[in-house]
């Protein structure tokens, strides 16, 4: 009965991971679809996020079932919890990979994105994209180091969204209202699915430790102030 009750646990991460993996090729076929103007790969990923969804709600019914029947206490019942949180993150990852899919397609045979902004859009869906491998990577490994990175690594994403405003900010800007309320949109997107990311990230720390990760780098960051030199450093 333990093993079984072990393996219910595991297949609660399996699901985790596929989410996870599964968003994160939404976003990056989203970008393609939106910079190449491709109408059946906006389609598709429009289509596949049906599958997220039904995962998340497969997931959500084997944690309430778990938590019925075997009602667990400490660390599993953490484990079936913030579980629970981190599927929610993972679903509305797909769902703002959906959104970047749908501009694209009511923009077509029209790209969405203007030229100048290309780099930029691109550079955004492939950091999305490599910070959501990261986060399976995460849930797979429970490394809480690996983990804290992933909040530095979403700074190179703000950076990237600032320099979006820039440009639409910028009074040479020639693309008109509604492409500049698209390029907002399309920044938005890709700075909360990274966001989601790093949530993800978050709560496998405290999955991990039963401490929140901001507490965690709080501390370490104190450990690092009263090292001596540190200061000067």
């Amino acid at each position: 009965m333990r093993d079984a009750y072990h393996e219910e646990l595991d297949s609660i991460g399996d699901g985790l991971v596929e989410m996870a993996r599964l968003v994160g090729s939404a976003i990056g076929r989203a970008t393609t679809a939106i910079l190449d103007a491709d109408l059946k790969l906006a389609e598709n990923v429009i289509e596949a996020d049906q599958k997220v969804d039904e995962l998340q709600h497969e997931l959500e019914a084997r944690a309430i079932a778990l938590l019925a029947r075997q009602q667990p206490v400490a660390t599993d019942l953490r484990i079936v919890v913030t579980s629970l949180r981190m599927s929610a993150d993972l679903e509305r990852s797909g769902d703002l990979a959906q959104h970047v899919a749908k501009l694209a397609r009511l923009r077509y045979p029209e790209r969405g994105v203007p030229h100048d902004l290309h780099a930029t859009i691109l550079e955004m869906g492939q950091l999305a994209q490599r910070l959501m491998a990261k986060a399976a990577e995460v849930i797979i490994t429970k490394d809480v180091d690996l983990a804290l990175q992933l909040e530095q690594d979403d700074d190179a994403m703000d950076l990237l969204h600032r320099t979006l405003f820039q440009h639409l900010m910028d009074d040479r800007w020639k693309h008109g209202i509604e492409t500049a309320v698209d390029v907002t949109l399309l920044g938005r997107y890709y700075e909360r699915f990274a966001d989601h990311a790093v949530s993800v990230a978050k709560r496998v720390v405290y999955l991990v430790t039963g401490e929140h990760a901001d507490e965690i780098q709080a501390d370490l960051q104190t450990e690092i102030q009263t090292v001596p030199g540190a200061e000067g450093a």
